[in-house]
């Protein structure tokens, strides 16, 4: 892992705050998270920053140094930041439209749209993992608009500058080797896959891993966890047979994978379009969300796990208007 920017940010609030509890709560995280980022970090930088007591949170000597460190770069990095947001606010144009997007079967349906509804704007597009510093970007003005996603007890903060509409909440399916025996299954349980060894998202990208931590702890139980990638290289180490994983229920399986519904349907995901109120976009938000929402529903019908899934639960698909 390596250090970044967003880790001083971290080391910051909780000395800020004083203590784990405080910080995590001003960070929107859990203290169980904060704590696991902030041992991640401590390992990186090579020592303890804070001893962690009764008193809450109290810098060591190290820990110290490094804060000294951070309060030095940060406002340089802030000023950076917002220099960068205002050239790129004075130096955007309608005809030019910057879409970010987490890993989404809506995102080609938004550049449709975005492209037929400004027939003249230059539509450029930036895909990431996790939605926060989409969201960061949006806010900033570095966006005009994205596909975001979130997890029940995870919603995205809210921010002034930006319009969030949740377009559609999905239960989160399984992804296994195509020659598992639990494939032959139509759905299959938790408790059997959390035999297996999991390939699993890196726990600093986005809350996702934190949000499954969340719902294994309700059985009692965590998987084995030998094997951290995202996209490409979680499909390849679950096609190659050596973990299984978990994927959107309109995830387009490929040769080698198959998708299967989770018994009991007990993790959910959340898509949301988000635009700036101020932008381009604000003027047509409404027939980008309808428009947008056609293609959902062509992709789930087009998936054949999940147009079976919604056969069977008929009540339980969650469009939002």
């Amino acid at each position: 892992m390596d250090l970044e920017v967003r880790h001083l940010r971290v080391i910051c609030s909780i000395a800020e705050a004083g203590s784990l509890t405080r910080a995590a709560a001003s960070l929107g995280m859990t203290q169980p998270g904060l704590s696991a980022q902030l041992r991640r970090i401590e390992i990186m930088l090579g020592g303890a920053i804070f001893d962690r007591g009764q008193a809450g949170a109290v810098p060591t000597t190290f820990g110290e140094l490094v804060l000294t460190r951070a309060r030095a770069i940060l406002p340089g990095i802030d000023g950076m930041l917002a220099d960068t947001a205002r050239a790129a606010r004075c130096r955007t144009t309608p005809d030019r439209v910057r879409l970010g997007s987490v890993g989404a079967p809506v995102l080609a349906d938004l550049i449709v749209a975005v492209r037929e509804l400004t027939p003249r704007s230059e539509v450029t597009v930036r895909c990431q993992y996790s939605p926060s510093p989409l969201l960061d970007d949006l806010a900033a003005g570095r966006l005009e608009g994205a596909v975001l996603g979130d997890n029940p007890g995870q919603e995205l903060s809210p921010r002034d500058e930006v319009v969030l509409r949740p377009l559609a909440t999905e239960p989160v399916f399984a992804l296994l080797p195509s020659a598992h025996p639990l494939a032959e299954q139509e759905e299959v349980s938790l408790n059997q896959l959390i035999e297996e060894d999991w390939a699993v998202p890196h726990p600093d990208t986005d809350r996702t891993r934190e949000y499954w931590a969340s719902v294994f702890a309700l059985a009692d139980r965590q998987p084995k966890t030998p094997f951290e990638a995202e996209g490409r290289q979680l499909i390849e180490l679950v096609r190659a047979g050596l973990a299984v994983s978990l994927c959107q229920a309109t995830f387009i399986a490929v040769p080698g994978v198959a998708v299967r519904p989770l018994a009991g349907n007990p993790i959910w995901y959340r898509h949301v379009l988000a635009w700036r109120r101020d932008g381009p976009l604000a003027a047509h938000g409404d027939e980008i969300f309808r428009r947008v929402g056609n293609g959902y529903q062509a992709t789930c019908a087009a998936t054949p796990a999940y147009a079976r899934w919604r056969e069977r639960h008929p009540r339980s698909v969650r469009l939002l208007d």
